[in-house]
């Protein structure tokens, strides 16, 4: 029998040469070639994280879009909308030149009050005004939550000790009580002119007095990022320390001071819609809660007028209800249990529909 040749593969070494029977016929693969396509490969796939990147880079730090946001992001807008606008459209606040307590027609929409002004119009007004309290308070609020807070979480030592004993001094003050003997103090005082018993005096006791609770929150996530990889690197680079708080634990602490500032604004709301109902609020501007004092002076109850009471508080009520469903959408950034919590809900439904049990965690048992 005679001898089988062996055949021999086509294949290729590492040479980038091919191999086989017939070999010399083969053009050569270079080596250098395909170093240049992997090295575009790898380029490209750069590009395209990059890009990704770039997208995302402040996704994590945004709330989901959901009902609870969409919802909340309505209200609040629309109410925006109409303390902005409102004024443009309507009379003078303080025209008393209408008929005394009519109820809501065609020629005023609302009513009018026991003075004959017109009840949209002080509406209007005084959801301005209140916006401006509940923005400027929850400002000055966050500001003071931040010193005292991120501040003393991240330096800690004397510093820590001693802030963190101011705020809790303050912590466990009653808030409303303090609120009360200082706006009137300070709107009696003498020397303060035109701030003496306006909005933005209201305002700045309203933030003085509300930043404790923020800050105590604010110095244990400080705490928690000082001791990240990233901070400590930046620290051992020679930065100074406040650009590793402006920039390095600041930016981690978005979803968490916008939450903060939202609880601002609605304490500041209805901290002024109380002072203003006893009577110590602003006299100088029109909010909504001296719209209530007003009714309530003017013993809108009694005479039947729920046109002077009822629209600005039903303003105070959705302002509120709409600032805390997107405090609650900010809450599931910040919580990752309460965003998957809606999911795991729909899948434990979806189980029990088919006779399957559910772990707590959300997966099947």
């Amino acid at each position: 029998m005679a001898d089988s040749q062996p055949t021999l593969d086509r294949t290729a070494d590492d040479s980038g040469y091919a191999m086989g029977d017939d070999a010399p016929f083969q053009s050569p693969v270079s080596a250098e070639a395909v170093r240049e396509t992997a090295r575009e490969a790898s380029a490209t796939a750069a590009i395209a994280a990059a890009t990704s990147t770039r997208a995302g880079r402040f996704r994590h730090i945004l709330p989901s879009r959901s009902g609870k946001l969409i919802t909340g992001v309505v209200i609040v807008g629309l109410i925006t909308l109409f303390g902005i606008f409102g004024p443009m459209i309507a009379q003078p606040p303080r025209d008393s030149s209408n008929e005394a307590l009519q109820p809501p027609s065609a020629e005023h929409w609302l009513g009018t009050t026991k003075l004959g002004y017109d009840v949209f119009s002080q509406l209007a007004w005084g959801t301005q005004g209140s916006l401006f309290i509940g923005i400027v308070a929850g400002i000055v609020a966050q500001l003071l939550a931040v010193i005292f807070g991120v501040f003393a979480g991240y330096f800690g030592g004397v510093l820590d000790e001693v802030l963190t004993l101011f705020t809790n001094i303050v912590l466990v003050i009653p808030g409303l009580p303090v609120v009360m003997v200082i706006a009137a103090y300070v709107q009696n005082a003498e020397g303060l002119g035109p701030l003496a018993r306006s909005s933005l005096l209201v305002a700045l006791v309203l933030g003085i007095t509300g930043w404790a609770g923020s800050a105590v929150v604010l110095r244990a996530q400080a705490r928690s990022l000082r001791t990240r990889e990233y901070v400590a690197a930046a620290r051992v680079a020679g930065e100074k320390p406040s650009r590793i708080i402006f920039v390095e634990i600041l930016p981690n602490l978005v979803p968490l001071l916008a939450a903060q500032f939202i609880f601002g604004v609605i304490f500041a709301v209805l901290g002024e819609a109380g002072l203003s109902y006893l009577g110590l609020g602003p006299t100088g501007s029109i909010t909504l809660g001296t719209m209530l004092n007003d009714a309530q002076t003017g013993q809108a109850v009694g005479t039947g007028a729920w046109w002077w009471f009822v629209p600005p508080g039903l303003i105070i009520a959705a302002l509120g209800a709409g600032l805390s469903l997107i405090n609650f959408a900010i809450d599931e950034v910040v919580n990752p249990k309460l965003r998957l919590a809606p999911e795991n809900a729909k899948r434990q439904r979806r189980a029990a529909k088919a006779g399957k049990g559910v772990a707590d965690t959300g997966a099947f048992a």
